[in-house]
C-alpha cells in the first residue's frame, strides 16, 4: 500500500503546487485547463462555484458532487476523505450550517495549506482541515454524522481498511455518501497493474459488486449504487498512453465499463462494538 500512497501523494502534491503557481488542474495532475478530462468534467453548477475561491474550484480532482447528493442537514457533523483543495468541505460546511461542522483529512501537505487558504478566503470558520490518510482517520468513534469523499477511497490499497475506518467514526444511523469510479464486468490485468492509471483514478476502482460486499463486510447496510456519469473510450484515451498503453487495443476492453457513481451505505442504529473485548 504505501507504494501506492506515496505515487498519490507525489501526484496530489503536484497538482497542489500548479494551482498555487495560477494554473489549474485534473485529475491525477499535470493539465492545464480545469475539467480537461471526462471524469473532473463540470461537476458544480455556477452558482457553487461562485460562492467559492478560485483556487479551490481550480484544485478538484473528484469525480461527482457528493455534497449536492448527500443531502446534509443543519447542524451534521460531515467528515471529507481525502479533501484535497477544499472545495467539497467549504461547501458542506455552508449546507450544515454554523450549528454544524465539516471536517477535510488529507495526507499531503500542500493541499492542506491550499485548502486552509481557500478557507480564509471563503470565510468559513465551522471548518477543520485535519492531516492523515483515510485508513487511519484521526477522530474518535461515533464522532461523525455524514462521510464524503470524491474519487478517492478507489485510489486506496487498502479499500476495506478505508471502509472499517468510515463506520468506526460513523455515528449510529450515520451516513456514507461518496463519490467514486465503479466498474462493471472484467478489465485487462496491464490496467490493474499501471501505478499510472491507478493514480489517474482508474485502475484502482472496484467492480460494482466487490464495493457492495465490502461495504457490507464492514457493516454498513442500505447499500446502494448509483451510476451517475459513463466514460467512453476516447475519454480514457490520454490516461492509457500515459501508462504506455495501446488505446486501439485496451479501448475495445474497457468499453462502457467504468462509470463515476454516488454510493450510499448506513450505519445501522443498532450498530455495537466490534472490537475483540466487545463482542463475539
Amino acid at each position: 500500500m504505501s507504494n501506492i500512497q506515496d505515487a498519490v501523494k507525489e501526484k496530489y502534491g503536484a497538482a497542489a503546487k500548479q494551482v498555487a503557481a495560477g494554473k489549474t488542474a485534473c485529475c491525477g495532475g499535470g493539465a492545464e485547463l480545469s475539467g480537461c478530462d471526462p471524469i473532473t468534467r463540470n461537476l458544480y453548477d455556477a452558482s457553487e462555484k461562485a460562492a467559492l475561491p478560485a483556487d479551490a474550484v481550480a484544485a478538484s480532482l473528484g469525480c461527482g458532487n457528493p455534497t449536492a447528493l448527500a443531502q446534509l442537514q443543519p447542524g451534521e457533523t460531515v467528515l471529507d476523505l481525502g479533501s484535497g483543495g477544499g472545495i467539497d468541505v467549504l461547501l458542506s460546511a455552508r449546507r450544515v450550517g454554523p450549528t454544524g461542522k465539516a471536517y477535510g483529512l488529507d495526507m499531503t501537505d500542500e493541499m492542506l495549506t491550499l485548502a486552509r487558504a481557500n478557507q480564509k478566503k471563503a470565510g468559513v470558520e465551522n471548518v477543520e482541515f485535519l492531516k492523515g490518510v483515510i485508513e487511519n482517520i484521526p477522530l474518535p468513534d461515533n464522532s461523525v454524522d455524514v462521510i464524503i469523499s470524491n474519487c478517492v477511497i478507489n485510489l486506496s490499497g487498502d479499500k476495506d481498511r478505508v471502509l472499517r475506518e468510515a463506520f468506526r467514526v460513523l455515528k449510529p444511523g450515520g451516513r456514507l455518501a461518496v463519490s467514486d469510479v465503479v466498474i462493471r464486468g472484467e478489465v485487462p490485468s496491464s490496467v490493474r497493474k499501471s501505478m499510472e492509471l491507478w493514480v489517474g483514478c482508474i485502475a484502482g476502482a472496484l467492480q460494482e459488486t466487490e464495493y457492495r460486499e465490502k461495504l457490507a463486510a464492514a457493516g454498513f447496510a442500505s447499500i446502494d449504487v448509483e451510476p451517475t456519469r459513463i466514460y467512453q473510450v476516447e475519454e480514457a484515451r490520454k490516461f492509457l498512453v500515459a501508462a504506455g498503453l495501446d488505446p486501439e487495443i485496451v479501448g475495445p476492453q474497457i468499453k462502457d465499463k467504468f462509470m463515476s457513481a454516488f454510493i450510499r451505505a448506513k450505519k445501522p442504529l443498532a450498530a455495537s462494538c466490534c472490537g475483540p473485548t466487545c463482542c463475539n
